[in-house]
């Protein structure tokens, strides 16, 4: 009687244990799909962030290069403005400059002239602070970016394209040249062109014959 009971437990037992093992297979396969799906969900959820923030950067670069651009715009018109200005006030000191230059002698010890000489002077420290510089001529080789020939001339000591003098100051703002410098160029004498023209004739026989 007691081995009975023992048994039927045994069976009851074991089959509790199956029903209980067949219970956690569909539990167990549904955390599965729902961990993929909280992993499907996250990596859609990163793309989204990807997108927004490559798009936020997108938007910062525009901005920062409209910036940029308005800035640089805004300088030129500064600096346009100041060229204009500038150019404006360069006749003031070139009638200063001749007036001095004509000056007698008897006259440039009084207090007036004096006056004069300073206004100058200041004009040329606004200018100066301006980034306004005279163009050198000197010495130079002609160069028509920067000077204006208003003759031609043979000079002795001089070579041919180099300046011989200067008849009105040029300047220069920055890279923008305000005024050229109008000056007198000195070209090769005569014989020397001559000489040159009957050698230049004589290379050209030497290649037809």
């Amino acid at each position: 009687m007691v081995d009975n009971d023992s048994c039927n437990s045994e069976a009851e037992a074991k089959g509790d244990g199956e029903l209980a093992e067949g219970a956690t297979e569909p539990v167990a396969e549904e955390g599965v799909d729902e961990l993929q799906e909280l992993r499907d969900e996250l990596e859609a959820a990163q793309a989204h962030v990807a997108e927004y923030l490559d798009g936020w950067q997108r938007a910062q670069a525009a901005f920062s290069n409209y910036k940029k651009r308005q800035e640089g715009e805004r300088l030129q018109m500064i600096q346009l403005s100041n060229a204009t200005l500038m150019r404006r006030r360069l006749p003031v000191g070139d009638d200063f400059d001749r007036a001095f230059a004509t000056l007698p002698a008897c006259l440039d010890r009084l207090t007036w002239v004096d006056g004069l000489f300073l206004i100058k002077h200041k004009l040329d420290a606004v200018l100066h602070s301006e980034g306004v510089k005279p163009i050198e001529t000197q010495g130079e080789q002609f160069d028509p970016v920067y000077h204006e020939a208003i003759t031609y001339e043979e000079a002795e000591g001089f070579a041919e394209g180099y300046i011989i003098g200067e008849v009105q100051r040029g300047y220069i703002l920055g890279d923008r040249v305000l005024r050229p410098s109008l000056v007198r160029v000195a070209k090769a004498p005569l014989a020397t062109r001559e000489s040159e023209a009957e050698n230049g004739d004589a290379d050209e026989e030497e290649g037809d014959g």
